[in-house]
């Protein structure tokens, strides 16, 4: 599949189904802050327009959500169904993600990798991305 074969647009209602069962395969976390369908309906609260998906003949085959604060951009959910992954999907996702930070002043987009995801740091690298030195912390309000 090449980047043309992928339309890229913002979330409908009508992507919840496909987004959810996406997550849920690309991102199998069972804890409950980590529901697909609850990070949906925090997103759509919250600058919808940079809730993106991507899709080939109807059907959602990825996503990526961004946000910016007025000082930073950041990138979660990237996500492209297993079996269309290094035809180009990610990479088109992720340049449709800056576009939009970039139209609203955003001069940096930072992302986070979890651990276990580690293998994907070398795509993040090839479009760009470099690891900082940092420390990434976190902490749970609910």
């Amino acid at each position: 599949m090449a980047d043309a074969e992928i339309e890229i647009r913002a979330y409908r209602e009508a992507d919840e189904a496909g987004v959810v069962a996406l997550w849920a395969r690309v991102f199998p976390d069972p804890r409950a802050w980590n529901q697909p369908a609850a990070y949906v309906q925090r997103k759509l609260a919250v600058q919808r327009e940079l809730f993106l998906v991507g899709t080939r003949d109807g059907r959602v085959i990825a996503t990526v959500l961004a946000g910016y604060d007025g000082v930073r951009g950041w990138i979660y959910h990237l996500a492209v169904v297993p079996a269309l992954r290094r035809n180009g999907c990610g990479r088109a996702m992720m340049a449709a993600a800056e576009t939009r930070l970039r139209a609203l002043g955003c001069a940096k987009i930072n992302l986070q990798i979890m651990r276990a995801n580690a293998a994907v740091v070398g795509f993040y690298e090839r479009i760009g991305y470099a690891v900082e030195d940092r420390i990434s912390m976190g902490k749970r309000l609910g």
